[in-house]
C-alpha cells in the first residue's frame, strides 16, 4: 500500500460525556489508549488531531504526536483534512486512515482491515463492518447498517448506509464501524462537497460520498469495537481494558 498516515480526530466538547478524550481509563486518558491501538496497527505514522491544548499535551506526555486544529469543524473528516495539511503539506502520504478518538477497545487488526480495500485502485474510501448477531440491534436506529454487494470473500462494495433495518428478507445484516481510510484525492474531494440530501436525512456523512459517485468498499471483521459516548460506555471500556498493559 502507498505511504499511509493514521490521524485520530479528538474533540474536547461532548454533550453526554464532557472532556471525553481525557476520561481516565486505568491511569491513562482515553485518547492515549486509542493512540496505542493505532500504533499497534502499524499501518503508518500516527497523529492525533486535537482541538484543545489539553488533548495534545496528554498525547505528547505518552510519547505520541499531536497537532492543534480548529474548533469550528463539524466532522472528524474535516478535522483530519486540516491536520493532514499541517503534518504533510508536501503530499507524501497517499492514504489517510481515520480512527475515531472514542474507540479505546479497537483492535489493531480491525484498523488494518479497514484500510485493506484501498489496495484495489478502483476504491476511493475503505471502511469496516461486522455481522449483527444480537436480534435487538437489527432494528436499532443507533446501529448503522451497511448494505452492499460481495466483491470478494469478506469484502463488500457499499451500496447504501442506513439506520433502518436493511436489507429486507433473510440473511445477515452488517453493523458499520466508524473507521475510514481515504485516498488523499478522495478525502480532498469529500470535504469540499456540500452535505447531500440523503446524508442530511439519515444523519450519516458517508452517504455524501456515495451520492457523489465515490466507491466505498467494506472489510468484514469479527467484532464491533466499543464506542464511548456515555458514562456507562466508559465503565464498559474500563472493564474491557482491565489488565491490558501499555
Amino acid at each position: 500500500m502507498s505511504r499511509s498516515i493514521v490521524i485520530i480526530p479528538a474533540r474536547i466538547a461532548s454533550t453526554r460525556l464532557p472532556g471525553k478524550p481525557l476520561a481516565d481509563i486505568h491511569g491513562e486518558p482515553m485518547i492515549v489508549h486509542v493512540w496505542r491501538r493505532a500504533m499497534e496497527a502499524d499501518v503508518g505514522d500516527v497523529v492525533v488531531a486535537a482541538d484543545s491544548p489539553e488533548i495534545a499535551a496528554a498525547v505528547e506526555r505518552a510519547g505520541g504526536r499531536a497537532v492543534l486544529t480548529g474548533q469550528h469543524h463539524q466532522s472528524g473528516s474535516d478535522r483530519i483534512f486540516e491536520a493532514l495539511g499541517l503534518v504533510d503539506p508536501g503530499g507524501a502520504c497517499e492514504i489517510i486512515v481515520n480512527v475515531q478518538g472514542d474507540l479505546p477497545t479497537v483492535e489493531a487488526a480491525t484498523i488494518r482491515a479497514a484500510a485493506a480495500p484501498l489496495e484495489d485502485p478502483r476504491v476511493d474510501i475503505a471502511t469496516a463492518a461486522a455481522e449483527i448477531r444480537r436480534v435487538e440491534e437489527r432494528g436499532d436506529p443507533n446501529v448503522v447498517k451497511v448494505v452492499g454487494g460481495e466483491v470478494a470473500p469478506g469484502r463488500l462494495r457499499a451500496l447504501y448506509f442506513t439506520r433502518a433495518t436493511a436489507p429486507h428478507g433473510e440473511g445477515p445484516l452488517f453493523h458499520h464501524i466508524g473507521l475510514y481510510a481515504y485516498r488523499r484525492a478522495a478525502l480532498a474531494r469529500f470535504v469540499a462537497l456540500p452535505p447531500s440530501p440523503l446524508e442530511q436525512r439519515e444523519k450519516l456523512e458517508q452517504l455524501r460520498a456515495l451520492e457523489a459517485g465515490m466507491r466505498i468498499d467494506v472489510s468484514i471483521v469479527g467484532e464491533v469495537p466499543l464506542g464511548v459516548d456515555t458514562p456507562h460506555d466508559l465503565d464498559r471500556a474500563r472493564e474491557m481494558l482491565r489488565g491490558k498493559r501499555p
